[in-house]
């Protein structure tokens, strides 16, 4: 870099800044947008849920059986969006997802002290990224 001038050099601070932020924001990327909270979301009645989801829930309100292992299992609420309770509150739900062959991104997580009979239960369809409250 020359210094021959001012404005030059101020030039070529405004370049190097901009490509440094242009550099640090691609390389973060998604990990520094912020997650959507749980109060930001709508509220979804059951009849507007997939198919997939409405059996899911009819599931966990009946009791099961599950056809995953891991429904019904604590779900941590490590991302902070639902919420803050006690651990054990959540427990999270496969709904299954027509020609994947994984669980995929579709979950419910319901929230109370008798799993059978949960107080709220939420749908996701990013695993996790975003919840819409189940009307009950």
């Amino acid at each position: 870099m020359e210094w021959t001038s001012g404005s030059s050099l101020l030039k070529s601070l405004r370049s190097l800044g901009l490509a440094s932020i242009i550099a640090v924001s691609a390389f973060a990327g998604p990990a520094v947008q912020a997650r959507k909270s749980v109060d930001d979301t709508v509220t979804v009645a059951v009849s507007a849920l997939p198919p997939e989801a409405q059996q899911t829930h009819r599931l966990i309100l009946t009791g099961g059986p599950f056809p995953y292992g891991k429904d019904g299992t604590v779900f941590g609420n490590r991302e902070r969006v639902l919420p803050r309770r006690e651990r054990g509150y959540y427990r999270e739900y496969t709904v299954r997802t027509p020609g994947s062959r994984d669980r995929g991104a579709k979950r419910i997580v319901c929230g109370g002290s008798q799993p059978g009979h949960p107080e709220a239960c939420y749908y996701s369809d990013d695993h996790y990224a975003s919840f819409k409250l189940i009307a009950q």
